[in-house]
């Protein structure tokens, strides 16, 4: 009886064909909406179509038809669509979305009982009678969202798996979501998107959950039917709700399953609840927090990482390099909380993109605006008071951001309990403006303009300055689903003056200035679901004011001096790939060539080889023209870094990382001050290299909501940059005669445990490390401490922090934090003597002792205004006590000899409790 059946399906459909291919038919269309198309083609042929109108309802269609078949003109309208068609008999065709309506059974027919269901529960309308389409929804609609058909399923394909990719973004912004974790359900499989939203994920045909997730983004969970490769967007909601966090984890498995380590991201919405100095959202103080990351002392500008020093970080802000990142000695930072997304730090492995700097990358975005609808934040503090606006420009397509920030008081330091400082005055502000344009979908351009200002005064005579200028264009675009690019050109400018008026005719205006201007190609071309490429060139052209001196005022009779300018070009080229080798092992290997060349026009002076550099070893002066090539350095940089599995939630990670840096800070304090100055390689002064290994154990327990990590480091670095005693370092034209370069070492262990979410979230952090110098010679004048190993001035062996946060409520919650670090290192004076009547006293080797430990406990309670959703203004209560049991941190310690007695003396920043409140809104 089976046969029968079959041999008359097959007659009827050799008929029905038969039939049609004795009637052709011609089409011209124009432009036209597809439903207006197939009636006509009904009008025309006299068949009747049965579809949804709203699968077509968006379309148009171009094109000519002569002698065609009607099933050719059908094949050839739809084929850039997901749309299918069967006829039924003689007069009716069905079309259907992905999948197709078979004739007979297929082979392997009841291995797809999901494609069959889908044909199950159709109901197929005509399209002229208004027709519904029943989707397959899921049976639990309280965790699917949605159901989605992806592809158009092909008789002849018989593969068992497909690609699926698309773009994530917010659902009211359309910004890209980058770091979303898309899982699929079932499978130890999944992706994170890239910085434009973008992946790119293999599944199985059929039916597959896909469940998403990041912080301060609402979850969802998509079920899909896979007929073929095609695409899938998600346009996400953002979480309303932040109080269950402290900081966006960003990617909750990311730390486990991606190649790098040692990295982190931080979103600074999620920093508000942490209680810091005067109120301030600072997302580079929380930063501080964690394993590896340190700073010189309380109210320290820079950082310390790993081991390195202040200069040997690469700062970008929107890609542009901001050489001084803080504000009033860097107890703010010059940074609007509000116009900041998120922090990416890099101290582990460095992708080959970055280079030019030893210990890390601290990569900073700004937000894009709302190109929907006006919004705005602001905040009113103690000291300071910021504000953001965004701003529609051309709807759903181009947005402004603008915002400012600054201080209006100088009371907190004239609340110091140093007297030299409670006369002084201090103002800072900073501003920023951001265009944001989507061309379409394949073009994207932002525009950044910031500027940020210091002036205070120390005396009652001088005035300090120094500020920071950014410009960055970014153009971003895909090619294709596999190759994307953009193209960065960016400029800082950072410059610091003095202005001196004393009561003499010794007035005068004291300035430096460093220039850099940065383009910049990076591409990306994902190969497969294996390798992803990353690679790109870049160059840079420096200029450097090392200084300049002026008369101030026609009675001044400072002579004019200034030091020549100084001029160079650093080039990189870069490629990598992020290697699926297989379920367990990821391996990013890059390699990175930098090159730099210092130009004229200069003055090189030439020193006898293998002698100390000073006036008696001078050899000769060379001078060279306009862009002529002084010297060269340059070599190949590796970066290396693998991860693999232990287990579902267990990684070992393993990196390796060799970097060049060309340009030194000159500094002979600890951390950074206004008047550092900055001071490019030469013949004289070699740039720094720097080598470093890393292994670390990386562990998720109970879905992610604990991170457990640690991870050991060591690192080498050649040619580091020290002062000999005394050196002068402002308008020195010889300035090599007053440096030394030795060899670096620093090693350490990383734990860290973080909780993610629950009523008490947050992360516990320590840190051992060391960090040690050498300088060694033949000759006395250029060695210390003997030629061995002695402390760096920011070696500090134990590094604890406590960030929790406790939420009572809904709206309420309580914060704290508690730091402990080992105190730093400082050289003492020993011993006095007499010698010819005089005085005179012997110092300790260098960095031998260490002021006292420091240790600091914060406390806060943070009140957020009521849900509603419509309201005027969303609104935010920050109270807290910095430093709350009145600990008196010691930041440095010095020496002054009084009436022929030697004295110590301690200076410290805040040695009281100091309670702050702050308001925030946001509208």
């Amino acid at each position: 009886m089976r046969k029968y059946l079959q041999l008359l399906m097959l007659l009827l459909s050799i008929g029905i064909f038969a039939q049609e291919n004795e009637n052709r038919y011609n089409f011209q269309f124009e432009n036209k909406n597809v439903l207006e198309v197939l009636k006509e083609i009904e009008q025309e042929t006299g068949d009747t179509f049965y579809l949804d109108e709203k699968w077509v309802a968006d379309k148009n269609y171009s094109g000519n038809f002569t002698n065609e078949t009607l099933e050719n003109i059908l094949e050839t309208i739809f084929k850039e669509t997901n749309l299918n068609f069967f006829r039924l008999n003689d007069s009716k065709i069905v079309f259907t979305q992905n999948n197709i309506i078979y004739k007979d059974l297929p082979e392997g027919f009841f291995g797809k009982e999901e494609i069959d269901s889908v044909v199950e529960n159709t109901n197929y309308t005509r399209i002229s009678s208004n027709p519904v389409f029943s989707n397959i929804e899921a049976s639990n609609k309280n965790t699917v969202t949605r159901t989605v058909r992806i592809g158009k399923e092909n008789l002849n394909n018989n593969r068992s798996g497909y690609t699926i990719k698309g773009y994530a973004k917010t659902a009211e912004q359309g910004q890209p979501i980058s770091n979303l974790s898309i899982i699929l359900n079932g499978k130890n499989s999944g992706v994170v998107t890239n910085d434009d939203g973008f992946y790119e994920l293999e599944v199985p045909m059929g039916t597959s959950i896909l469940k998403t997730s990041s912080l301060g983004i609402e979850p969802s969970t998509t079920r899909i039917i896979v007929f073929n490769d095609g695409e899938l967007n998600f346009n996400l909601n953002e979480s309303v709700e932040f109080l269950d966090e402290v900081i966006v984890e960003a990617n909750a498995a990311k730390n486990v399953e991606e190649a790098l380590s040692g990295s982190t991201e931080l979103v600074v919405e999620e920093t508000k609840n942490i209680p810091l100095v005067l109120g301030e959202r600072d997302v580079l103080k929380v930063a501080t927090t964690l394993p590896g990351i340190s700073t010189a002392g309380e109210g320290a500008a820079g950082f310390n990482v790993r081991g390195g020093s202040t200069d040997q970080n690469l700062i970008l802000l929107d890609n542009a390099v901001i050489y001084n990142p803080s504000h009033f000695f860097g107890i703010f930072q010059a940074l609007n909380p509000f116009t900041t997304k998120d922090l990416k730090i890099l101290k582990g492995g460095i992708p080959s993109e970055y280079g030019g700097r030893l210990s890390s990358v601290f990569d900073i975005t700004s937000k894009d605006a709302n190109n929907e609808k006006f919004s705005g934040e602001a905040a009113v503090g103690p000291v300071t008071s910021n504000v953001a606006l965004e701003i529609p420009v051309v709807k759903g397509k181009s947005g402004l951001l603008v915002g400012g920030r600054g201080t209006y008081s100088g009371w907190i330091l004239r609340s110091l309990k140093d007297e030299s400082l409670q006369n002084s005055e201090a103002s800072f502000y900073d501003a920023i403006a951001k265009y944001t344009h989507v061309v379409n979908d394949k073009n994207t351009v932002r525009a950044m303009g910031y500027y940020s200002s210091d002036a205070f005064s120390i005396t009652s005579d001088s005035v300090y300055g120094y500020n920071n200028r950014l410009l960055s264009f970014q153009w971003d675009h895909q090619f294709n689903e596999k190759n994307t690019a953009s193209l960065i050109v960016a400029n800082s400018n950072y410059e610091f003056n003095i202005g001196y008026e004393g009561n003499s005719d010794s007035n005068f205006d004291l300035g430096f200035v460093v220039d850099e201007t940065e383009a910049k190609f990076k591409f990306t071309y994902l190969h497969s679901t294996a390798h992803k490429f990353d690679y790109g060139l870049s160059a840079k052209l420096y200029n450097v004011q090392p200084g300049n001196l002026e008369p101030n005022g026609g009675n001044s009779i400072v002579d004019t001096k200034i030091i020549p300018n100084e001029k160079a070009v650093e080039a990189a080229l870069y490629v990598s790939d992020n290697f699926n080798v297989s379920d367990k092992l990821l391996i990013d290997v890059g390699l990175r060539y930098s090159m730099f060349a210092t130009l004229g026009i200069a003055d090189a002076r030439v020193y006898e080889e293998n002698m100390p550099k000073n006036e008696e070893t001078l050899i000769e002066t060379v001078s060279y023209d306009t862009n002529e090539v002084v010297e060269t350095y340059g070599g190949p940089e590796i970066r290396l870094s693998a991860r693999y599995f232990l287990g579902r939630d267990l990684s070992v990670k393993a990196s390796y990382n060799s970097t060049y840096q060309y340009i030194h800070r000159l500094s002979n304090t600890t951390t950074i001050s206004p008047i550092d100055t900055w001071k490019l390689s030469d013949n004289n002064i070699k740039p720094q290299k720097g080598r470093q290994v890393g292994l670390g154990l990386y562990k998720n327990l109970e879905g992610n909501q604990y991170e457990i990590s640690l991870e050991g480091y060591y690192k080498e670095a050649d040619n580091l940059l020290d002062f000999k005693v005394g050196s002068e370092l402002l308008l020195n034209e010889t300035i090599e005669t007053e440096t030394l370069q030795g060899d670096g070492q620093a090693y350490g262990v990383e734990f860290l445990i973080r909780k993610n979410s629950g009523k008490l979230n947050g992360w516990l952090g320590y840190t051992y490390s060391r960090s040690f110098l050498k300088l060694d010679s033949e000759f006395a004048e250029e060695r210390v401490n003997n030629g061995e190993f002695f402390p760096t001035n920011y070696d500090k062996p134990h590094d604890f922090s406590a960030v929790m946060n406790y939420k009572l409520t809904k709206r309420y919650s309580l914060s704290a934090n508690l730091s402990y670090q080992t105190g730093r290192p400082v050289t003492y004076p020993v011993a006095r003597y007499n010698f010819n009547n005089s005085e005179y006293v012997v110092y300790s080797n260098r960095n031998e002792f260490r002021i006292p430990d420091y240790y600091r406990l914060d406390l806060g309670i943070n009140i957020e205004g009521n849900h509603k959703i419509k309201k005027l203004a969303h609104s935010f209560w920050n109270i807290s006590v910095y430093n709350v049991l009145g600990r008196n941190n010691p930041y440095s310690v010095f020496f002054v000899t009084e009436n022929g007695e030697l004295k110590a003396y301690q200076s410290s920043i805040f040695s009281i409790p100091v309670p702050t409140i702050t308001y925030n809104f946001k509208f």
